[in-house]
């Protein structure tokens, strides 16, 4: 059974299932160190942004007009850190020309998020580049050194919660299971959802969707 690491339905799965191998979902695993990521980037705007607050408020007093730095590429630093957020959540070989610049110009400012995205990157090859459960363990044992070596807050909760689901992570690595397509048949759920704006009629709802999707 692929599961994400929520405790209700990790015990759910043990109850009800006591035989069957639990596997903790690689991609609700790899969403936590994403969302530590964007944690990061978020708390530099904030920062950028009062910065930029600031200034104005100095350039009124003084009676002078406010010009924000502008770099190379056309963005503000504050567009920089806004309009990265999608950048970070791609490997590097999926970047435009655009966005390969914007990155080397917020990883030239910021170190940081750096460091952060390359964590990120480093837990993804260990799931995408290890088919064997002893050498998985070894390399999330060197992931978590790196994370206590970057002293980030959110990446420490992070790798304290994959040694909680240690055994059920190294699942993963016997038939690499994910919980994808349920996910994926999910999503079609919420849209036709969405779509007519609430359900009332429950039993037509199921039954419209074993003829679309049965």
């Amino acid at each position: 059974m692929t599961l994400d690491m929520a405790a209700n339905m990790g015990l759910i799965a043990k109850e009800c299932f006591s035989n069957a191998v639990r596997v903790t979902d690689r991609f609700h695993v790899q969403k936590l160190a994403l969302e530590a990521l964007q944690e990061i980037r978020i708390k530099y705007r904030w920062q950028v942004i009062d910065i930029e607050n600031d200034a104005i408020e100095k350039a009124k007093s003084t009676k002078t007009k406010f010009e924000p730095k502008i770099l190379s590429n056309g963005d503000t630093i504050k567009q920089l850190l806004a309009r990265s957020r999608y950048i970070l959540y791609k490997n590097k070989s999926k970047w435009t020309e655009n966005q390969t610049e914007r990155a080397r110009f917020l990883f030239e400012l910021y170190p940081d998020i750096e460091k952060a995205y390359q964590l990120c990157q480093d837990l993804r090859n260990v799931f995408e580049n290890t088919t064997d459960k002893i050498y998985g363990l070894g390399k999330l044992a060197r992931w978590h050194e790196k994370v206590a070596q970057a002293e980030f807050k959110s990446f420490n909760t992070i790798s304290r919660s994959i040694q909680n689901h240690y055994q059920t992570i190294l699942n993963y690595f016997d038939n690499r299971s994910t919980n994808a397509s349920a996910e994926s048949f999910n999503a079609k759920i919420k849209a036709i959802r969405s779509q007519f704006r609430g359900v009332k009629n429950i039993e037509f709802f199921l039954f419209r969707l074993t003829k679309i999707y049965a």
